[in-house]
């Protein structure tokens, strides 16, 4: 985890501040970002700061190491998937973790909009539904947004561009500039991947 923080820190000194970042897992390190980016002609700067198997036992040190100091818009926390055992043995310690993680974020950035989104669930395992209630339960009582990418979605990204396309170049709004509304994004973010896509 060090060597992946150092490499953050180095990044960040490039970085824009009050972009979009994912805080998330080994599978949110996959991500292509700037393939998306381009493909959807988003405008906002994003940044990937996702490590190997990050716990919640973990993340506010690599919050702190690795994301404060970006100062994001949009947050998008998808953590949990290496914390299924300790979840499983106790819930409330894990729910627990987590509002202190929240709360830590906004003790260092009133302004950031915190997303929690929920962990995949193709094949309906008891454990990961659990644990998205519980997300979905922190996500409204901490007043956060929530993204529930838990079940596979039918999604077709060049039917989604040329909507956009036509909308744009039409005139009725101007979504390559404007601000997205989070769920767009999610699906853009989370939703990419060949098991989605038809």
């Amino acid at each position: 985890m060090e060597k992946e923080m150092q490499k953050y820190r180095a990044l960040n000194q490039l970085a824009e501040q009050h972009g979009n970042v994912i805080f998330g897992g080994s599978g949110d390190k996959q991500i292509p970002l700037g393939e998306l980016q381009q493909a959807f002609s988003l405008d906002a700067q994003f940044y990937n700061r996702s490590f190997a198997d990050l716990s919640i036992n973990d993340a506010v040190q690599a919050y702190d190491a690795c994301v404060s100091k970006l100062h994001p818009e949009n947050l998008f926390l998808h953590i949990g998937e290496a914390d299924l055992d300790g979840f499983k043995k106790d819930p409330a310690e894990f729910d627990c973790k987590y509002r202190d993680l929240i709360a830590h974020i906004r003790s260092l950035d009133k302004k950031c909009n915190i997303v929690i989104v929920s962990l995949k669930n193709y094949e309906k395992n008891p454990l990961i539904e659990e644990m998205n209630k519980h997300l979905k339960y922190i996500a409204d009582s901490e007043r956060c947004e929530y993204g529930d990418i838990a079940a596979k979605r039918v999604w077709n990204p060049k039917e989604t561009k040329d909507v956009m396309s036509f909308l744009y170049y039409t005139g009725f709004v101007h979504p390559l500039k404007g601000k997205r509304p989070v769920w767009d994004l999610i699906k853009i973010l989370f939703c990419y991947e060949p098991a989605c896509i038809v």
